[in-house]
């Protein structure tokens, strides 16, 4: 199952969990101090794809909820019962515990699935426009996140950013122009 909408999680083994369950893009929030970049892109992700905000069931998951929500209205809100994200040994809470099918339920009926794939930007555009490879792919690539509004992402993850929140390529290559415009 293919979900359209961006999950927004706490952490990259939150991601992981939500990964073994579904095919779906996250945002990671990094914790409770939400940064202003992660809020753009989250605005970004729910102006292209919609947001399912899904964080642990405790006082700081509760806190991101209560930003993004402030921030980002509109927004689906997946919540987890706080025993289904408890290890099964150890202590801890959060939804990086939880199992797929636990996760999958949590996510039932908030999510619409993707009828249509987008297309990925080719690889070879991304190399002639300098974003990858060069001595100048990384402050291009820093550049263009600024102007796309999608955060700054390495060379390998690029394409696939890009695809997250559905850019095409018309609209790379008037970013693309723009940044040349302003370099000289």
């Amino acid at each position: 199952m293919k979900i359209k909408e961006i999950i927004v999680v706490e952490g990259k083994d939150d991601t992981v969990a939500i990964k073994r369950a579904v095919d779906a893009d996250t945002i990671e929030t990094g914790g409770s101090a939400i940064n202003d970049e992660i809020l753009n892109r989250i605005k970004h992700a729910q102006s292209t794809r919609g947001v399912i905000v899904f964080t642990d069931p405790d006082f700081p998951g509760d806190k991101i909820r209560q930003t993004i929500t402030q921030a980002v209205p509109g927004c689906k809100h997946a919540f987890l019962p706080k025993h289904k994200a408890r290890p099964k040994h150890g202590k801890g809470i959060g939804v990086e515990h939880a199992t797929p099918s636990d996760i999958k339920q949590a996510l039932e009926g908030l999510h619409q699935e993707y009828e249509q794939e987008i297309e990925a930007i080719p690889y070879e555009v991304l190399i002639d426009y300098g974003l990858i490879a060069g001595p100048q792919a990384k402050s291009r690539r820093e550049k263009l996140g600024q102007e796309l509004n999608i955060g700054y992402t390495n060379g390998k993850q690029l394409q696939k950013r890009l695809q997250m929140f559905h850019i095409p390529l018309i609209q790379l290559e008037e970013a693309m122009t723009k940044m040349t415009q302003e370099e000289h």
